[in-house]
């Protein structure tokens, strides 16, 4: 994997040179630390850069910003196309001449026969740039779910584009403002949703997003996949129930063997869990050497341990396994590496033994490894996805009056007891909203959030509005609920959060994920699975453990959903929570009137009290205070 950036002027006044674009990328070196590269034409007034990570052809003949034959094209590229092989051979029939064995040329000569549209003939996950000085034309693009990610700033007199949003820091006419809109829905969602970010003058591109950007300065964007695919629909309404099995079974074998195309060696992040496990089963299937494996768990805390399945599957596939432990202590020491690295804030404790699990596994050799993002959203794993359809759909047929009344009720006893708060609130929500389903990582809400928001904040149109859009078009396709909630996830929290969160956390390791559930086939085939094929008998994922339900163990075929364990409320009531409550009280996000201190003051006081978990409200304040501290009042992290 790679990281990517660069300068388009539309005017002699916009600053661009090889030395701002070399300081762009030098922010991403770890990124890419087996080399870089720089382009600077000034005729065109375009520079690019390039960090690599070296994962096929780890020759100089994979360098970066790479151009065609004549020097006419230019890409900056970050990603694994994974049928490149195939299409060189049509294109090398076509007369294109190859320089090296890399998939960078293969974008670079299906962009010459088909421009903008090449994405779409791409399988695999992407963000690049391509200039092209025949059009003066800057294309940006974004693979289907999003797994790569790119920002760019359009601004007076030129456009600037990297991987990281820091890249972009570096050149000197953008500087680091708030966004208050996105900020009020990252307090919701965990993430600014595309094509939001925490900062006034940046955007993302969505997922299946490209844009043309021409040298007056116009830009031109539109989305160019849908998971929603007609044929695929058509094909699974014919199919018996044993050979949706079988189909879900054939790609994702196919999956994960496109995704061990690597000239380094590759392993898997292994969790004990269902899909983890799927990954080492099959992928032990499709090589003679033992499977790398690699697996984490708190320090003494039994109940987020996973240590003994995953055990129990290294040992039954033989796999060279690898351990690590982390504690508070390792928490407290890793935090202000996260926020130097989170120029954009993730609410997702997650990253804590990621970043160890990722260091692990580039300590021992390994720079690549498949992980099992996205099964859930896409085979319905969560038990969330089956409440929303037993209880709040039916409960949504009510009467408005009774569905309120109940809500505040329900709120209420959630107070007194200490338990069920987040469904309490989902509750309010959908009883003062037409939708049953707002998604998977929702925070801040209703009433507690009206309490949290300072004045500059408050009174904003509710985070609803950037959710109904999604609604309405997964309905237009004719989807169901379950349906339309993957279509949700798929948009929002998998692609801006769970993808995201892997993306900045495994590079800063050096090291490349791969998420072989999500190869768009099968994203495409999930979406048009009934819903008993997902969800029966009170289990999730019931197609996927019946696809496997001959290569695993019967303890992993039957274990529980249980998560990447971090025991984050118990270290919130200890001395990192002390820290984190001294960060927020003393933020700039207060002293600007963004947020107001005493409700989180006492939901600290109530989680220290032990009496509710308020883990992962205090977890997205902490963490939004200490990036503002950071990233936008320049204070050193404490």
């Amino acid at each position: 994997m790679c990281g990517i950036s660069g300068i388009v002027g539309f005017g002699d006044g916009f600053a661009v040179s090889e030395e701002i674009v070399r300081a762009m990328s030098d922010t991403m070196v770890h990124r890419g630390p087996d080399a870089s590269g720089a382009l600077h034409r000034p005729a065109e007034r375009v520079a690019l850069a390039h960090r690599r990570l070296a994962i096929v052809d780890l020759s100089d003949a994979g360098a970066q910003p790479m151009s065609n034959e004549d020097g006419t094209v230019w890409i900056t590229y970050n990603g694994e196309v994974y049928n490149h092989a195939a299409l060189r051979a049509e294109l090398e029939a076509k007369g294109h001449v190859y320089r090296s064995h890399t998939d960078t040329e293969t974008i670079l000569h299906l962009y010459e026969e088909e421009g903008p549209r090449c994405v779409e003939r791409l399988h695999g996950m992407f963000a690049f740039a391509i200039w092209d000085a025949r059009r003066r034309e800057l294309l940006l693009a974004r693979d289907r779910v999003g797994v790569k990610p790119l920002y760019y700033a359009r601004l007076p007199g030129g456009l600037l584009f990297a991987s990281e949003i820091k890249g972009l820091l570096a050149h000197p006419a953008l500087s680091p403002e708030l966004d208050e809109e996105a900020l009020f829905h990252y307090l919701t969602f965990a993430f600014a949703p595309a094509p939001l970010t925490l900062y006034r003058d940046v955007r993302k591109l969505a997922p299946a997003e490209r844009i043309v950007v021409r040298a007056d300065g116009s830009l031109h964007a539109e989305t160019w996949w849908t998971p929603f695919d007609g044929e695929t629909a058509r094909e699974v309404a014919q199919m018996s129930e044993p050979e949706m099995e079988q189909r879900v079974l054939d790609l994702l074998r196919a999956s994960i063997g496109k995704r061990m195309m690597s000239d380094v060696p590759f392993g898997v992040f292994l969790s004990g869990g269902l899909d983890s496990s799927t990954n080492v089963a099959l992928m032990s299937e499709l090589t003679s050497e033992p499977v790398r494996t690699f697996s984490t768990a708190p320090k003494g805390h039994p109940k987020y341990d996973e240590l003994a399945p995953a055990r129990l599957v290294a040992e039954r596939f033989g796999t060279d396994h690898h351990e690590v432990l982390v504690d508070e202590t390792d928490l407290a020491a890793f935090v202000p590496q996260l926020i130097e690295l989170q120029d954009e804030p993730l609410s997702d404790w997650t990253c804590v033994p990621q970043h160890f699990v990722s260091k692990l596994a580039r300590d021992n050799g390994t720079p690549v490894v498949q992980v099992g993002e996205g099964a859930d959203e896409l085979f319905h794993g969560y038990k969330g996805y089956a409440d929303h359809r037993r209880f709040f759909v039916p409960f949504q047929r009510a009467p408005r009056p009774l569905q309120r009344l109940t809500a505040r009720a329900g709120l209420q006893v959630s107070e007194r007891t200490g338990r069920g708060m987040r469904h309490a609130e989902a509750l309010y929500d959908a009883a003062h909203s037409p939708l049953p389903y707002w998604g998977g990582s929702i925070c801040w809400r209703g009433q507690l959030k009206d309490e949290l928001l300072g004045p500059t904040l408050a009174r904003r149109e509710s985070s609803l509005k950037l959710i109904e859009p999604l609604w309405e078009e997964a309905g237009r396709a004719g989807a169901d609920l379950f349906q339309r909630m993957t279509y949700v996830e798929l948009k929002q929290r998998l692609a801006e959060l769970l993808l995201q969160r892997l993306d900045r956390i495994a590079m800063l390791s050096s090291v490349e994920g791969r998420e072989p559930f999500l190869d768009h086939e099968l994203v495409e085939l999930a979406l048009a699975l009934p819903p008993r094929m997902k969800h029966r008998d009170g289990t999730g994922k019931y197609v996927l453990r019946r696809a496997v339900r001959d290569l695993l163990p019967a303890e992993i075929l039957n274990r529980p959903k249980q998560g990447f364990g971090t025991p984050m409320a118990e270290w919130l009531r200890g001395d990192f929570g002390v820290r984190a409550e001294a960060t927020v009280a003393r933020s700039s996000l207060v002293e600007r009137g963004a947020i107001s201190v005493e409700p989180i003051q006492r939901l600290f006081a109530a989680h220290r009290s032990g009496r509710m978990d308020w883990s992962y409200h205090l977890w997205n304040v902490y963490n939004a205070c200490a990036w503002h501290d950071r990233w936008v009042a320049g204070q050193p992290v404490a």
